[in-house]
């Protein structure tokens, strides 16, 4: 947050496989800017979460807060208002290649992952039935 506020921009490593295959942990690298106004469907903010700090993807809008959910993650997280939101993600650094949130196949990897979360549910699903049925025999 300090760093933020002072420098304009955090650039750090991801840690964690919340926002797998976006990002990989300790590989990749963002560029995160200070949070202006309201969130859009599909940014990706750095918030507080307890002391943990958090970068994960807005799926819905409310008035007063966000619904967030990481890219690899099956649970929302509901309540996080524009107090919570630190900055917001504007550019990654993946396997040296740089890319803006504006670029169009970033765009479209965001609505596609949002858009394919009930599909991927569903098959995680059947994938953990399969396993406890064949654990059994």
């Amino acid at each position: 947050e300090k760093v933020i506020a002072s420098e304009g921009k955090h650039v750090s490593t991801t840690s964690g496989f919340s926002m797998w295959p976006l990002f990989y942990d300790r590989r990749d690298t963002i560029i995160v800017l200070p949070f202006e106004g309201r969130l859009k469907k599909y940014d990706v903010p750095l918030y507080r979460r307890g002391e943990d700090y958090v970068l994960h993807r807005v799926i819905k809008v409310l008035p007063d807060s966000y619904v967030i959910r990481g890219d690899n993650c099956e649970n929302n997280e509901y309540g996080i208002t524009d107090a919570d939101i630190i900055g917001v993600l504007y550019a990654f650094y993946r396997k040296n290649k740089y890319a803006e949130v504006t670029d169009f196949r970033y765009r479209m990897y965001s609505f596609c992952i949002v858009s394919s979360f009930p599909i991927k549910k569903f098959f995680r699903r059947v994938r953990a039935k399969l396993r406890r049925i064949f654990k059994k025999r």
